[in-house]
C-alpha cells in the first residue's frame, strides 16, 4: 500500500480527497493546523502538524512517502504579494525540494484556473496555450508550474499540476452562479475520481499540466488532455445541478 501525504489537508479539497482515499493507501494529512484534519491514527491515518514555509519540518514529513499531494496555500484570488511569495511561492518550492530529497515517486501539485484567468471568456483554454493570469494568486500559481517543470525535468521528479477549477462551487453558492463560473465547476465527485486517477495512471512525461473541471454542458477549460492521458471520467454537470435544460 503506498504511502500519500497531502498537504492543506484540513482544507476543503484535502477533507473531501482524504476521505476518499482512506483505506486505499497509508494516509498522512498534514496542515499548519495542529489536529484539524479528519481521521485518526486509529484509522490507519496520520495527522501531523506541517509548515510548507519550513523546508527542513518538509524534509522530514516526506521521508518514506511515494506520493505527495499538495494542496496547501494559500486559496484567496484576493491575496497579496507578500502571501502569495511566502506560502505559495516559498512554500511550493520546499514541497518540491523536500519531495526530491525524500524519492518521491510523484508530486501531484494544485494549480488553478487562475493562470489562465486572463483570456477572455469566450476562450476555452487547453494546456498547451500560454499562461495569462489575472491577479497575483494566478501568478503565484504560474511559479509553481514552473518550479514543477524545473524539478520533472532537472531533478528527476515527476510531478502533475492540476489546474484547478471552481471546487464545490455549487454547493457553496447555493446553485446560484452565473455561467462563468458554472462553466469551471468541479465537483468534489469528480476531483476525488480525478486525484486518484493521477495516483494510478502512467505518466507519459515528467510534468504534465491538466485541466480539471467538471463535465459542464459549457466547458471554461478544455480537458480533452486530462481524459486521454489520465482515463479522467467526469460525471457532474454545474448547469444540471444549477437547474438548466436544454431541451431540444
Amino acid at each position: 500500500m503506498k504511502n500519500v501525504l497531502i498537504t492543506g489537508a484540513s482544507g476543503r479539497i484535502g477533507t473531501n480527497v482524504a476521505e476518499h482515499l482512506k483505506g486505499k493507501y497509508q494516509l498522512t494529512l498534514a496542515d499548519i493546523q495542529d489536529g484539524s484534519s479528519k481521521g485518526s491514527d486509529s484509522d490507519g491515518i496520520k495527522n501531523i502538524t506541517l509548515d510548507i514555509t519550513d523546508l527542513e519540518v518538509c524534509r522530514e514529513a516526506f521521508r518514506g512517502m511515494d506520493v505527495v499531494i499538495h494542496l496547501a496555500g494559500d486559496p484567496s484570488p484576493e491575496a497579496d504579494f507578500e502571501s502569495v511569495m511566502r506560502i505559495n511561492i516559498e512554500g511550493t518550492y520546499n514541497v518540491f525540494r523536500a519531495a526530491q530529497e525524500a524519492g518521491v515517486d510523484r508530486v501531484i501539485f494544485a494549480s488553478s484556473v487562475h493562470t489562465v484567468k486572463g483570456y477572455p471568456e469566450d476562450v476555452q483554454p487547453h494546456p498547451e496555450m500560454p499562461v495569462r493570469p489575472k491577479n497575483l494568486y494566478g501568478v503565484s500559481k504560474v511559479s509553481g508550474e514552473a518550479f514543477a517543470s524545473y524539478f520533472a525535468y532537472q531533478e528527476n521528479l515527476p510531478i502533475i499540476a492540476l489546474r484547478i477549477g471552481g471546487y464545490d462551487a455549487v454547493d457553496l453558492a447555493d446553485g446560484n452562479l452565473s455561467p462563468s463560473d458554472m462553466s469551471i465547476y468541479l465537483s468534489p465527485r469528480d476531483m476525488n475520481h480525478l486525484m486518484e486517477q493521477c495516483i494510478t495512471m502512467p505518466m507519459e512525461n515528467p510534468f504534465e499540466v491538466i485541466n480539471a473541471i467538471s463535465d459542464n454542458r459549457f466547458k471554461g477549460l478544455d480537458i480533452q488532455k486530462t481524459r486521454e492521458r489520465f482515463g479522467y471520467e467526469p460525471v457532474d454537470d454545474a448547469f444540471e445541478k444549477c437547474g438548466h435544460t436544454f431541451d431540444g
